[in-house]
């Protein structure tokens, strides 16, 4: 059996309010575009030369009941008000021959900025640790370049996909950010 690594992936994110909490998340997956799929969750490594592409360009090479794996951060509350936010972080080295890192980041009372903030760091600070290099992501981030230099040929760009939402008296509230694989 030949391996199954992505060539291609794109962000998406979406919410959904409604009574359900099952028909929440469909109502959200169907925002972002990827409801008429069957997605399986993976683990959180961006493959090498994996090229990112936009939602729209990637749906155009789905096909619905297709199966389509994902990193998938999600969080729903049924509580009037409550702030949501789900996150994915994008870690991804200079060297296109190594793997990246996703980080999943869902919470309750952070903004989407203050979500996708914390989400790349927090791939950031995965993906050098599975290289073995152990580090606080303040001291490592390059504020006028834009990116993490992790060692002296490691340099990672970041960024992230964040939904929030905030809940509604009588209703199940939904949020959730996803990459979704291409093979």
């Amino acid at each position: 059996m030949s391996a199954i690594i992505p060539s291609k992936a794109f962000l998406t994110k979406g919410k959904g309010q409604h009574k359900e909490k099952l028909a929440s998340f469909e109502l959200a997956l169907r925002l972002g575009g990827i409801a008429p799929f069957n997605l399986v969750k993976v683990s959180s490594i961006f493959p090498p030369r994996c090229k990112l592409i936009s939602k729209e360009e990637g749906l155009k090479l789905l096909k619905p009941g297709q199966v389509v794996f994902l990193v998938i951060s999600e969080c729903a509350t049924d509580e009037a008000h409550r702030q949501i936010s789900s996150s994915i972080g994008l870690a991804i080295p200079n060297d296109p021959n190594h793997y990246g890192y996703l980080s999943e980041h869902h919470c309750f009372g952070q903004s989407e900025k203050e979500a996708g903030q914390y989400a790349e760091d927090l791939a950031a600070y995965m993906l050098a640790t599975t290289l073995g290099v152990d580090f606080d992501t303040s001291q490592i981030w390059d504020e006028e370049k834009n990116f993490y230099k992790i060692s002296d040929n490691i340099v990672v760009r970041t960024r992230n996909i964040t939904q929030a939402a905030k809940g509604k008296k009588g209703a199940w509230t939904t949020a959730f950010a996803a990459a979704v694989f291409i093979p």
